[in-house]
């Protein structure tokens, strides 16, 4: 690739990551897998590396986190909370350490941990106390929601003596699996639109200006970070255990969710154990966290710009099944804009029966080449309604008939705009379409 491809790729690269990171952080909405956004932000990575004078300091490669709403009152961090480099491949991971092992000459000791997905949450406390807790926001700022993290039971507001006089304890908050479906029931009831996912659902529950309602929804925890000025522990997992001793809720040993290991070998074996296993926990993880565990041999590596290089997350991959196309159907959204959902042979998927799946637009149909009766593979990667990442063309039938997007609205049958540059189709009638109507009840 030339220098003008490579500005015209970088640019391209940098507007939708900076959208989905808006969209993810601000939103509270998740455009695609965290796999595809991974795969995006290492190509603009490869090519800044390739090009470096096509790196700009605000490129998305530079980003921790995302945007900071204005409903809380912004924090500056007194330590960084900085994202971890990820990977989605176990070769990455034996060259890590291998790197790892250039830079330590003696005996180097790693503990692994699952990577819960949830809301990364700094919590401070003062001579024992719960004094405040603020998200991570970008990284070098956050929000501040101490009331909201005050509902969370799994989180003490005193703690068991010893502690030191002024820390700081970071961790995941989560919605689990039960209450998620819980909260939906309950939605479904009501006539109300489900939520997409327990993290964004928890994200969302916890900038909620009502407490009373936060507390309702029964989130969770595990703590699992302690930063202070002058630590008495030499270790991250002797740091854990000591949070434990304290009060609070921490991955256990005897649960395997959290592990000392003294090679690669200990670390893929950790990874293999829950890449089936975690299926079966009662709250989402998207993968594994591995950290070196001696602080002193943590400050030798150092960081990068963003990330520690003493730390690592493998992520698993979107589970994916193939079944049978049986229909499509077309939905209309408050703003009028058409979305069409293909409905399947039910198939059991992360957890749950699928028997719907997104197709989100006519591009993305088109680009799928979808035909009647046509087998698909499905993802679910945490949505209520997956959807279909490519057709197995191998199993078509000759005769089978291309699907043709819509061109009036299911509802109202006015015809149906898509304006230039828009990935979305709209029925217009905001008065007189059914649908139209009742959103704007």
């Amino acid at each position: 690739m030339n220098i003008e491809g490579a500005e015209s790729r970088v640019k391209e690269l940098s507007s939708l990551l900076h959208h989905y990171n808006h969209l993810y952080y601000v939103k509270n909405e998740s455009a695609v897998s965290d796999y595809e956004f991974d795969l995006l932000l290492k190509e603009l990575e490869a090519l800044e590396l390739q090009f470096p004078e096509l790196q700009d300091e605000n490129s998305p490669s530079k980003r921790v986190g995302g945007d900071i709403t204005k409903n809380f009152e912004t924090v500056k961090h007194k330590y960084p909370m900085l994202s971890l480099s990820n990977t989605y491949s176990k070769e990455e991971i034996v060259e890590w350490e291998e790197r790892i092992k250039k830079t330590i000459e003696s005996d180097i000791e790693y503990v692994c941990e699952l990577k819960y997905d949830g809301v990364a949450i700094g919590i401070r406390y003062l001579n024992g106390i719960f004094h405040s807790a603020v998200t991570r926001g970008d990284g070098r700022q956050g929000e501040l929601i101490s009331p909201n993290v005050k509902t969370i039971n799994a989180i003490p507001l005193m703690l068991s003596a010893p502690f030191p006089v002024d820390f700081e304890i970071r961790g995941e908050i989560f919605m689990p699996l039960k209450e998620f479906e819980k909260l939906n029931n309950e939605r479904l009831q009501n006539k109300l639109p489900q939520f997409a996912n327990p993290r964004n659902t928890a994200s969302g529950t916890l900038k909620l200006q009502d407490s009373g309602v936060v507390a309702k929804r029964n989130l969770d925890c595990f703590l699992y970070g302690l930063y202070q000025d002058r630590a008495e522990q030499t270790t991250h997992f002797d740091s854990v255990s000591f949070a434990g001793e304290m009060g609070f809720k921490i991955p256990t040993i005897e649960e395997n969710m959290i592990a000392k290991v003294s090679n690669v070998e200990g670390i893929l074996d950790f990874i293999a154990y829950w890449e089936d296993k975690r299926k079966g926990l009662p709250f989402e993880i998207d993968g594994i966290v591995i950290k070196v565990n001696s602080y002193r041999q943590q400050e030798e590596l150092g960081y990068t710009a963003k990330s520690p290089r003493w730390a690592i997350s493998f992520k698993y991959k979107t589970e994916r099944v193939e079944t049978k196309l049986q229909s499509v159907s077309y939905q209309v959204g408050r703003t009028g804009a058409i979305t069409p959902v293909a409905n399947l042979d039910p198939v059991y998927l992360g957890g749950t029966t699928v028997k719907r799946a997104s197709l989100h637009n006519a591009e993305q149909m088109e680009r799928l080449d979808l035909h009647e009766a046509d087998f698909v593979f499905v993802e679910k990667g945490g949505e209520i309604i997956p959807k279909i990442v490519d057709v197995n063309t191998d199993q078509r039938a000759i005769e089978a008939q291309l699907i043709q997007f819509i061109t009036h609205c299911p509802d109202c049958s006015s015809e149906l705009v898509k304006e230039e540059g828009e990935a979305q189709h709209y029925c217009l009638n905001e008065k007189k379409c059914p649908l139209r109507k009742y959103f704007l009840v």
